[in-house]
C-alpha cells in the first residue's frame, strides 16, 4: 500500500490572481494552505471512522490526497466558485462521501448544488446522513483568477 487509510479530514478553500491560469490555480492552492503540497487527486470517498481536525500546516512536499473543485477564468468581472461537501454516515463504520462542485455564479448556488449532489450520493447509497458539512469560496476576477475548495485526507 502506497498511502495508508487517512484517519483525518479537513477542509480548505483558497482563492487567487495569476500571472497564467497555472499560476492563479497554484497561488489559490497557496491562499488555501496546501501549495507547498503535492496533492493527489482522489475520488469522493470519506473512510470510515475519519474524524475532522482543524486546517495543520503539512511538511512541505508531502503527498496529499484530496478530493477538490477548482475553477479558473480569464474574464475580468466575473465570479466564479467553488465548494465541497462532506456528507457523514450515521453508522460509523460506513464511508462518508465528499462531493466537489464549481461554476461561474455566486458561492449561494454551489453550495446549494453540492449539498443536493451529497445528498443523492448517501441516497443511492441508501445510508442515512448524520451531517453534512459545506465549505465554499467566491472570487471576483480582475484578471486571471481561480477558486479552490479542498477536502485534505491526513493520518
Amino acid at each position: 500500500m502506497i498511502i495508508q487509510t487517512p484517519t483525518k479530514f479537513f477542509l480548505v478553500t483558497g482563492a487567487s490572481e495569476g500571472f497564467s491560469k497555472l499560476n492563479s490555480f497554484d497561488c489559490a492552492l497557496l491562499d488555501s494552505g496546501i501549495g507547498n503540497t503535492n496533492i493527489l487527486k482522489m475520488s469522493s470517498i470519506l473512510p470510515p471512522k475519519c474524524k475532522r481536525i482543524e486546517p495543520l500546516r503539512l511538511p512541505y512536499g508531502c503527498l496529499v490526497p484530496a478530493a477538490y473543485a477548482s475553477i479558473t477564468s480569464d474574464q475580468p468581472g466575473e465570479i466564479i466558485s467553488a465548494a465541497i461537501a462532506v456528507a457523514i454516515p450515521e453508522r460509523d463504520d460506513y464511508p462518508g462521501l465528499i462531493m466537489e462542485y464549481s461554476s461561474r455564479g455566486k458561492k449561494e448556488n454551489v453550495e446549494n448544488i453540492v449539498r443536493k449532489m451529497a445528498e443523492e450520493g448517501m441516497k443511492v447509497r441508501n445510508e442515512n446522513i448524520k451531517d453534512i458539512l459545506i465549505k465554499s469560496i467566491e472570487f471576483n476576477i480582475k484578471h486571471i483568477g481561480t477558486a479552490f475548495a479542498a477536502v485534505v485526507l491526513w493520518d
